[in-house]
């Protein structure tokens, strides 16, 4: 008798555990350098990095834009019906059941070869009603290997999710350090042309007068035109980057035609975070969103190889239902009415065409293009902070270059000025130097908001925020913070 119990320990040990088709994931060994080719310090970056440049309107179109971009919003359903397709999978792997009610009143025929007996009432009731329960063994982990993929996709859409979020937060920096540089160009513009119309007036006086030449009045009329024309050009970007932004916070159409966004500090008040730590190198495989998403894509695909593969093997289903019948209502659920059934069936593929095969080769496929997908996204990680980097250090640079051009154009032109004053040069140095001036004052503002902009997609290209940030992705990542 032991060894039978031995033998049927084993057997049902065996059905429950089964056996799991398909490769594991292994995560791939990424050679990563040591350290960045720029000096960097590694230390934590704050959660809501974009605090740092001290502007609470810019703080408070950020958390607009969260609330309402529709990119975003459509991140946040892909996640929803992510999780909800993992319930399926899940549900899947447990036994279904139905409960079944049936009525039926029948009539047989008593004009028949075989007549009924005498007093046997050809009119028959048979009440009945069952539950019925089915289940199919996971035996070759056909409905594990599906939970499996199904979690990595959940993990795939929630860092896609963060993916959109950081690049729209950057995407917002970005567009009002434009808004506000353009503001700032406007300004400068428009004052130039006032003093280069105050100029004109009195360049005609002085020809009328006979003091000054013709020459002289063409040349300040040309100068005057010239910022004039410029001014439109840079209202026209203005009100293009207005509405660009208005959309990308998701405001309605109501709002975006009839209101504008909000201003705080001037482009030359905002605050530049002193330094943007990089971290490690090997650090950006785990803050970089869309890295995890592609990483998890490759968790998927690698799961639906060995889903594929359990097709080759049989599939073994319990079914049964436990219930009464009976022709009458009262007595459905008695004792003698009692009725139930217990089977089971095996089903074994015999002859496709190669159809499970070209699935399990197809799946294989699929893995290798989400392999090649994921290394794809780490070279281009590894390009858009190395050129982040240099960006921000360059742009620096450029900034302290266009602040001493400013200065040095403002002393020239009062020099200039001066010496026009005294008969000592001609009008042509003064507007040579106005002209100057303002192309340089224009392009400092723009070397502002390049700088700004660098930091912002410097941090966009470590993944954002991570202090302390990373114990929550690491739960994030786990079974349970995926819902299960």
């Amino acid at each position: 008798m032991m060894p039978h119990r031995m033998v049927a320990a084993t057997l049902v040990a065996v059905l429950i555990a089964g056996c799991t088709l398909g490769p594991d994931y292994r995560r791939q060994t990424i050679d990563t350098p040591e350290a960045w080719p720029t000096p960097t310090t590694a230390t934590s970056v704050p959660a809501e990095w974009w605090r740092g440049y001290q502007d609470p309107a810019l703080d408070a179109m950020i958390q607009e834009a969260l609330g309402h971009n529709t990119d975003l919003r459509l991140a946040i359903a892909r996640v929803d019906e992510a999780r909800a397709s993992l319930g399926v999978a899940r549900a899947d792997q447990w036994p279904g059941v139905s409960a079944n009610a049936s009525a039926a009143r029948t009539r047989t025929s008593e004009d028949l070869p075989l007549a009924l007996p005498s007093g046997v009432d050809p009119i028959n009731n048979n009440m009945r009603a069952t539950l019925d329960a089915s289940y199919e063994i996971d035996l070759w982990g056909k409905y594990r290997r599906a939970t499996e993929a199904a979690r990595a996709d959940l993990l795939a859409t929630q860092f896609n999710r963060d993916a959109v979020q950081l690049a729209l937060i950057a995407e917002v920096s970005r567009g009002y350090f434009n808004l506000r540089a353009l503001d700032a160009q406007v300004a400068i513009t428009k004052r130039t042309v006032a003093t280069r119309l105050d100029s004109l007036a009195l360049q005609r006086q002085r020809f009328e007068a006979g003091v000054a030449s013709e020459l002289e009045l063409r040349q300040v009329e040309a100068d005057a035109a010239a910022a004039q024309a410029l001014l439109p050009v840079l209202e026209t970007q203005l009100a293009r980057q207005e509405t660009a932004l208005s959309v990308l916070l998701g405001r309605s159409p109501r709002a975006i035609v009839g209101s504008t966004p909000e201003r705080g500090a001037a482009i030359e008040a905002l605050t530049v975070p002193p330094a943007v730590p990089a971290g490690l190198p090997s650090d950006l495989l785990e803050h970089r969103p869309d890295l995890r998403q592609a990483e998890q894509q490759l968790v998927s695909a690698n799961a639906r190889i060995g889903q594929a593969k359990a097709a080759y093997f049989p599939s073994i289903t319990l079914t049964g239902f436990l219930g009464g019948e009976s022709t009458t209502l009262a007595d459905l659920f008695s004792a003698p009415a009692r009725i139930w059934e217990v089977s089971g069936s095996a089903a074994q593929l015999v002859f496709d065409a190669g159809r499970t095969g070209s699935r399990v080769k197809a799946a294989q496929a699929r893995e290798q293009q989400a392999l090649a997908q994921y290394q794809g996204a780490i070279q281009n990680a590894f390009r858009d902070t190395l050129d982040a980097l240099v960006a921000q250090r360059k742009a620096r640079e450029t900034l302290d270059a266009e602040q001493a051009r400013v200065t040095a154009l403002q002393s020239a032109l009062e020099h200039a000025r001066l010496r026009y004053k005294n008969g000592v040069s001609s009008l042509l140095d003064v507007l040579d130097s106005e002209r100057g001036l303002l192309a340089a004052e224009l392009n400092r503002v723009e070397a502002q908001r390049v700088q700004l902009a660098a930091t912002a997609d410097l941090y966009k290209a470590l993944g954002g925020g991570w202090e302390g940030d990373r114990q929550a992705k690491q739960q994030a990542s786990s079974p349970a913070g995926a819902g299960g």
